[in-house]
């Protein structure tokens, strides 16, 4: 059996709000020396077959956990 990590981030430039609502809670904390933050979600998978996992796993990334309009993805074998 083997696992399948998949990380879903906001594309460059689409506003995360999420991470900007972290950043203004950091500086009202007084936390002045982070300078930005970004937010992203990872989910794993085990699978039993390797090539027939992966192909159904980018399925569900493409499909379901992510809005390829704003969002994008990474898979990783771990």
């Amino acid at each position: 059996m083997g696992k399948i990590r998949v990380e879903v981030r906001y594309l460059p430039g689409v506003e995360d709000p999420e991470a900007i609502t972290i950043s203004r809670n950091l500086q009202i904390l007084g936390y002045d020396s982070v300078g930005s933050v970004s937010v992203s979600k990872v989910y794993q998978f085990e699978i039993g077959n390797r090539e027939n996992g992966m192909k159904q796993v980018n399925e569900v990334a493409r499909k379901l956990l992510c809005n390829e309009v704003i969002q994008e993805y990474d898979i990783k074998e771990e």
